[in-house]
């Protein structure tokens, strides 16, 4: 296991900018602490944590806390993690990366960064379903987040070939696709037309193309400041 879910860490050099993106939507702020030297800032919709970093790093970075980091390393490269890099000792906050394969970046830290909010509704996006990955070889991608605690909890052919993971509060798309440009945020939403309606009210303008297997009908795609994809798709069965 990697711990309990943080946040997806995303490479916000406009930090304000995706702040405000976000803020817009109806994401609420969480409290930082001052763990980072660079800007963080934390924002949530109850579901989704998205940690926004003025800072570079590959990513975006899966976050992970697992506490007595040190200890669980041994085990986890056992299990057939390749850390790329850790940071641990006595005046330093630990954490450790590694890369799942398709180029997925994680980061496992010793405690949280942050203190959620009192309260935080669903986003006008609706209800977050999923983190996407897009990937080559499904087999291999399942074999590997399994091993880490993930489980299984479906499988669909449509628009593609594709398996939810579920562990902790987050869940995992795994996509056999190369639609998809890079790992994408899901919601799902029963009335499309209202979400349209509102993102036009905030002035945020949906992506002019989607994947071609996607319907425009009941699909929309929005592209944040610092590049994040956020696909609105029909709930997943």
């Amino acid at each position: 296991m990697i711990g309990r879910f943080l946040e997806v860490s995303l490479r916000a050099p406009r930090i304000l900018e995706s702040w405000q993106f976000y803020q817009r939507l109806g994401f609420a702020s969480a409290t930082v602490g001052e763990i980072w030297a660079h800007r963080y800032a934390v924002v949530t919709d109850g579901r989704l944590r998205l940690g926004l970093h003025d800072a570079p790093f590959d990513g975006p970075l899966l976050s992970y806390v697992l506490p007595d980091l040190a200890k669980h390393l041994a085990s986890l490269e056992a299990d057939g993690v390749e850390f790329e890099s850790r940071v641990l000792g006595n005046d330093a906050f630990n954490e450790a990366r590694f890369v799942a394969p398709d180029g997925q970046h994680v980061r496992l830290v010793e405690a949280r960064t942050f203190s959620p909010p009192a309260r935080a509704e669903l986003s006008i996006l609706g209800w977050f379903e999923e983190y996407a990955i897009p990937v080559t070889d499904l087999a291999r991608s399942r074999s590997y987040w399994e091993k880490l605690g993930f489980v299984a909890a479906s499988e669909r052919s449509e628009p593609w070939h594709s398996i939810s993971l579920t562990s902790d509060t987050f869940d995992l798309g795994l996509h056999l696709t190369r639609e998809l440009s890079a790992p994408t945020l899901v919601f799902s939403a029963d009335d499309l037309k209202l979400v349209r309606q509102r993102l036009a009210e905030i002035g945020a303008e949906p992506a002019g193309r989607l994947p071609r297997a996607l319907d425009p009908a009941t699909h929309l795609m929005l592209v944040a400041p610092e590049g994040t994809q956020l696909l609105v798709a029909p709930p997943l069965l």
